[in-house]
């Protein structure tokens, strides 16, 4: 309700209506002016103390001279020498273990390595490392290559069929496009390495193809087909498979080859960087001692 002008007793409006409505004049809650007053008091501090008016060169420093860039400089400098330090730490741990039974080391490789991981080998292993055909699995306890710390870190330092001079190299060859079988031989070739997982599979097939096995096959993969990790040869027996395991996955292997390449990452990435990947792996879930 408006208050009353103090001479006439009416209400004081400010002259405007519309429409028979009437703009009353009523003051401003008290509440309200303070607070209005305190934020004007308040601005002309700020004025003095901090940084506030921009110019042509510059900016008025205020009397704190307070500067968030160089806060933020700092702050990033304290950051980089606790990473420096983490880092070397990292680098001198003589094992595994030793990284495990120090907290603060583990976490922050653990950290590290998940940013890492996101950056460079999401992409084809997925976010946690579970793996696309093609991409091996991180997170189960089977590895092409060894699963071990250090032979994770070698993998990531030279890569496997890359580009690195120390990188090793091997392929499944193309036993059918290359000639080196006949068809026939690749169908029950297929039967062979079907039934070495236990799947369903034409026995008879699979006696023919026992000679072609051993002749061409036992070399990289075993008698017993449980593969040779200094090869990359693959464990045909666990019933887990990069390319898949169905019969038209296998037959296609072998008709065709296979020759995946993981990607060196020394010169992309620094020695703790790597280290710390490699702990991070490890971590998923499959690492070996």
């Amino acid at each position: 309700m408006a208050a009353p002008n103090n001479e006439t007793g009416e209400e004081e409006t400010t002259g405007h209506e519309w429409d028979g409505i009437r703009e009353l004049n009523n003051p401003l809650p008290r509440w309200w002016l303070i607070i209005f007053y305190a934020t004007i008091v308040w601005a002309v501090v700020y004025w003095i103390f901090m940084p506030a008016w921009p110019g042509i060169t510059g900016y008025t420093k205020g009397l704190r001279n307070h500067s968030e860039r160089e806060n933020v400089a700092v702050a990033l400098q304290q950051l980089e020498s606790s990473r420096v330090e983490f880092a070397q730490r990292l680098l001198a741990a003589p094992s595994l273990r030793a990284i495990e039974s120090d907290p603060d080391l583990l976490q922050y490789a653990r950290a590290a390595g998940e940013s890492l991981f996101g950056d460079n080998c999401a992409t084809c292993h997925g976010v946690g490392g579970q793996g696309f055909v093609g991409y091996p699995n991180l997170v189960d306890d089977e590895w092409i290559w060894g699963g071990t710390l250090d032979d994770i870190q070698t993998t990531l330092r030279v890569g496997r069929r890359s580009d690195h001079p120390e990188t090793t190299y091997t392929e499944m060859l193309a036993y059918g496009q290359d000639g080196l079988l006949t068809p026939a031989e690749v169908n029950d070739l297929t039967d062979y390495v079907l039934s070495l997982s236990g799947q369903l599979h034409d026995p008879e097939a699979r006696a023919r193809a026992e000679e072609v096995y051993q002749t061409q096959c036992v070399s990289c993969h075993g008698v017993d087909g449980t593969g040779d990790r200094e090869q990359g040869a693959p464990n045909l027996t666990d019933a887990i498979w990069l390319y898949g395991g169905e019969r038209s996955a296998i037959w296609e292997t072998l008709w065709y080859g296979r020759a995946g390449v993981m990607p060196s990452f020394e010169g992309r990435l620094s020695e703790d960087q790597i280290a710390a990947l490699a702990v991070y792996v490890h971590t998923l879930g499959g690492g070996e001692d």
